[in-house]
C-alpha cells in the first residue's frame, strides 16, 4: 500500500481510466449487495480499469477486493479513507491510498480522480457523494461524466427527481442526461465500457477532472 500526498501523484499516468464506486460501509460480506459489487469490480479489473472507493469496509471493501481478484496487476485499487470514530483504517485491498480528516477535501479528490461514478446501496454519506457529483456536473465544474445508479433503491429517487424537481421546474431536462439507472452488472459494465472507449478515442483532447476541477 502506497500513501499518496497529492492528486498529481495519483494521476501521474493520465491515460488511466478510473471508476469511483460509492456505497455503504454497513453492507455485510454475506449479502447480495456485497457479491454484486465484488463481481462488478472484478469485471472492471479484468478490463484494466482502476477503481476508487472510500477505502473502508462494506461496499468499499467489496469493490477493492473484487478488483484485486479480477486484475492482472495492471489496474490499481485506490482508497480515499476518512477519519471517523468507527472507521480509521483502510481495508486490506488497497494499492494506493490517501487519508483525510474532512469529508469536503475527500469529496474534492474523488471528483478530480473520477471518469465514471457508480452509486451502490448506501445511506447519508452515499447520498452526499451522489448529489455532490451531480451538482458539480450541473454547474460545469467537472466533466460530463456518467453517474450510474446501480441499484433499485436509487431508481425511486430518480423517479422523484423527474416527477417533483423536473416537474416543478427546479432542474432542467439537461441535468438528467448523465444519469443512468441499471439493474444488472452487465448493464453497468456496458455504460462504463462505452465511456472508456470514448476516453481512449479522445486521447489528449479528453476532458479530465484533474484539469477542470482543482481540489
Amino acid at each position: 500500500m502506497t500513501d499518496i500526498n497529492s492528486v498529481e501523484e495519483a494521476l501521474q499516468h493520465r491515460e488511466r481510466f478510473r471508476v469511483s464506486i460509492f456505497g455503504s460501509a454497513r453492507i455485510k460480506k454475506d449479502s447480495r449487495e456485497y457479491r454484486q459489487v465484488f463481481d462488478l469490480a472484478r469485471s472492471l479489473g479484468s478490463m484494466g480499469i482502476n477503481i476508487i472507493t472510500g477505502g473502508g469496509p462494506g461496499v468499499m471493501e467489496a469493490a477493492n477486493s473484487g478488483l484485486k481478484a479480477g486484475t492482472d496487476g495492471d489496474a490499481k485499487s485506490v482508497g480515499l479513507t476518512i477519519e471517523l470514530p468507527w472507521e480509521n483504517e483502510g481495508n486490506n485491498h488497497l494499492d494506493i491510498y490517501k487519508h483525510f480528516h474532512r469529508f469536503s477535501s475527500r469529496l474534492d479528490h474523488f471528483m478530480a480522480l473520477s471518469n465514471v461514478v457508480v452509486v451502490m446501496p448506501g445511506g447519508i454519506g452515499t447520498c452526499l457523494e451522489l448529489f455532490y457529483t451531480w451538482q458539480l456536473i450541473q454547474v460545469d465544474h467537472i466533466c460530463q461524466i456518467p453517474i450510474i445508479l446501480a441499484d433499485e433503491m436509487w431508481h425511486a429517487l430518480y423517479s422523484w427527481v423527474k416527477k417533483d424537481l423536473l416537474g416543478r421546474g427546479m432542474v432542467s431536462q439537461g441535468d438528467l442526461k448523465n444519469i443512468y439507472c441499471t439493474s444488472t452488472n452487465d448493464e453497468t459494465c456496458e455504460i462504463i465500457e462505452l465511456a472508456h472507449q470514448e476516453f481512449q478515442i479522445a486521447g489528449n483532447k479528453v476532458c479530465l477532472n484533474i484539469d477542470k476541477y482543482q481540489p
